[in-house]
């Protein structure tokens, strides 16, 4: 995909977050919507807008609606903010990602009541890293005794 195509992917996604949140849709069905990205065919016919939408399943699908049902507005408003020669027709499809983020969110909290939780070898913002230090340095020191023992009577 070339940089011209990628800006205009993004122009595209600007233009219609904007739309869609900050000067909003009169329609009642259009909720919290995210545009997540948008992907421009390269001849800049088409354009597929993935959204993601906070709330329940019927609430996604009566957004979604919403969003399909107002399309030629938006391609209207499109076409007037943007400098383009062709506005691209819009095609809107649900973003799933966040929905899969969850899920295994969802699994590793599961998995981490059945195996308990597994210590990190990376220090994270809350440990007391100074308790690590000295019981390693503490175990270091009795190795180092057993090691040089042996040492010494040769």
């Amino acid at each position: 995909m070339g940089h011209r195509l990628l800006r205009v992917n993004e122009s595209i996604k600007e233009i219609l977050s904007s739309i869609i949140t900050a000067e909003g849709l009169k329609d009642p069905r259009v909720g919290f919507v995210t545009v997540t990205g948008v992907e421009a065919s390269p001849d800049l016919r088409y354009a597929k807008v993935y959204v993601s939408v906070l709330g329940k399943q019927a609430e996604r699908d009566a957004c979604m609606d919403a969003l399909e049902h107002s399309r030629g507005y938006l391609q209207a408003r499109l076409n007037a903010a943007s400098r383009m020669k062709r506005t691209p027709q819009l095609e809107f499809h649900y973003d799933g990602t966040l929905d899969n983020a969850l899920y295994i969110e969802r699994l590793m909290k599961q998995e981490e009541e059945v195996l308990g939780a597994e210590q990190h070898d990376i220090f994270v913002d809350g440990e007391d890293a100074d308790a690590e230090v000295e019981a390693e340095a503490g175990a270091d020191a009795v190795d180092g005794q057993a090691g040089g023992g042996g040492e010494a009577g040769a």
